[in-house]
């Protein structure tokens, strides 16, 4: 697997023949979320969105399906403002013809999750469509799959899709406590001595492939009927936009 991230995938890239063709051939549909937060002196502040969105565009190379661009709002806004936002997006991704609404979230706390979850309710309810909220990790954790707040898995990701984004020398040489308090705000095991491009890729290859295995279990899971895109075409007479 390499780093490139393809603009084929990226629904902000593609145009509508191409659209059209992703959602017949696989009709689901993958939403990042993130917000901008601290991670370190030596990460991007955009770590978590960055980081679920690279990864699902991954997926959907190997698997199919369309990455939607990154959600910076998040579970640290007011939720009664929010999941009306994000039931109003989903069901969108719904009338323009996906099947599956995969919602992952790269900041790894619960009431993000519960923010997805909540927001998919309504839109699945029906069962013509379905979908589920996760961490970008959610499904593939163990020895070579895992995360932690900008310590080795968040700086491995990182080092893998943007090299040029991380300097850990910024963390200095000294000893650090990784407890995520000041003044480093890093939890885990030592970027320095524990993250690599590699630990990053093969994280990232795991995550991939579990997320796209769960796409088609849940696509797999609806009935025959409401399997299939559903519009006549992605043209101005039957859609203009999410």
């Amino acid at each position: 697997m390499n780093n490139t991230l393809s603009r084929d995938v990226q629904m902000q890239f593609m145009r509508p023949a191409q659209l059209e063709a992703a959602i017949r051939k696989f009709p689901a549909v993958y939403v990042p979320f993130g917000l901008i937060e601290w991670h370190g002196r030596h990460l991007p502040l955009g770590n978590d969105a960055l980081k679920a969105h690279a990864i699902l565009v991954k997926c959907a190379e190997q698997y199919g399906g369309v990455v939607y661009p990154p959600q910076w709002l998040h579970a640290g806004f007011n939720l009664d403002h929010l999941v009306p936002v994000y039931t109003e997006l989903f069901t969108r991704l719904k009338k323009t013809g996906f099947r599956v609404i995969i919602g992952v979230s790269g900041h790894n706390v619960k009431e993000q999750i519960t923010m997805i979850e909540e927001a998919l309710e309504p839109v699945t309810a029906d069962g013509t469509c379905t979908g589920i909220g996760l961490w970008e990790v959610t499904l593939s954790r163990g020895d070579e799959s895992n995360t932690d707040h900008a310590a080795k898995w968040e700086t491995s990701n990182m080092m893998f899709f943007y090299p040029d984004r991380v300097d850990v020398s910024e963390l200095g040489e000294g000893p650090i406590k990784f407890d995520m308090k000041p003044p480093h705000g890093i939890g885990g095991l030592d970027p320095r001595e524990h993250a690599s491009a590699e630990v990053g890729r093969r994280n990232v290859e795991l995550a991939a492939t579990a997320i796209g295995e769960k796409a088609r279990e849940l696509l797999e899971s609806l009935a025959p009927e409401h399997r299939e895109f559903n519009l006549p075409a992605i043209a101005p007479e039957h859609w203009w936009m999410v």
